[in-house]
């Protein structure tokens, strides 16, 4: 409001998003569908040429359309992946051969592939070096990056962190570790997981997560803290998730003690 009592008009390129983010909201612009042009968006609201491409960037920042390179601007899909959190590590799923990550995409008609760019002794960051209770100014644990991706497209970035004196000189130093994954060597060195905890949260990506995960700009991330406790209470592992948040839903069904 003005200091007249009048509202402030709003500027043409927001007139011009608002109302095409209603056309996708109602379902007459669907998933897929290709926006006009900037020329015929300028020319079907009156506006300048350069007010239709402000009004596509507002789009883009609000997650609701992408621009593929020589093929226009399209409303963007809305599918996600979905980490089933409640029963991702439990041993039945063993069975089937697969990691965690490659069951989820499995049961959602996705081709899985995991890249490993490094792994590396480190000095871990403060929440990690508490969890795992090691120290924090030592190189006392394994860092282990993943990057996964879902028919080509990357989806999430995950940073294992493992106790050093336990990972060494084992399979958890290589980018392949055979059976059963991680939690198979873990077994082997006497950790049984029995009990999980996810700490989750939303923000906003770092220049590098954003770079590496092909985000809009405006899209935000999902970050899970996840640590393993074996059969004797100890945590054994803390693996960071960093997902797309347009791309990945999270899905728990718990018993209610």
């Amino acid at each position: 409001m003005t200091s007249s009592g009048t509202s402030t008009p709003r500027p043409p390129s927001r007139r011009i998003a608002e109302d095409l983010r209603q056309q996708i909201e109602s379902g007459q612009l669907r998933s897929g569908d290709k926006l006009p042009s900037e020329r015929a968006l300028a020319e079907q609201y009156g506006a300048a040429r350069n007010t239709a491409r402000e009004a596509i960037r507002l789009l883009a920042e609000q997650g609701l359309v992408t621009a593929k390179h020589g093929s226009g601007v399209f409303v963007r899909e809305p599918q996600k992946l979905f980490r089933f959190g409640s029963d991702r590590y439990s041993i039945k799923n063993r069975e089937t051969g697969l990691t965690p990550f490659r069951l989820e995409a499995k049961r959602q008609g996705k081709v899985a592939r995991i890249e490993v760019p490094s792994i590396a002794r480190e000095k871990p960051p403060a929440d990690v070096a508490k969890l795992l209770n090691v120290p924090l100014d030592e190189e006392s644990v394994v860092h282990r990056e993943n990057h996964y991706f879902a028919d080509d497209e990357p989806v999430q970035i995950v940073s294992t962190y493992l106790r050093w004196d336990e990972a060494q000189g084992t399979l958890l130093m290589q980018p392949k570790t055979g059976k059963d994954g991680i939690y198979g060597r873990l077994e082997e060195l006497g950790h049984v997981m029995t009990r999980v905890r996810d700490e989750i949260g939303a923000r906003m990506p770092t220049p590098a997560e954003a770079a590496t995960l092909h985000l809009p700009p405006g899209v935000p991330v999902l970050e899970v803290l996840h640590t393993s406790f074996d059969q004797d209470g100890v945590p054994f592992e803390v693996s960071r998730y960093v997902h797309r948040a347009d791309r990945t839903g999270l899905l728990y069904e718990l018993p209610v003690e």
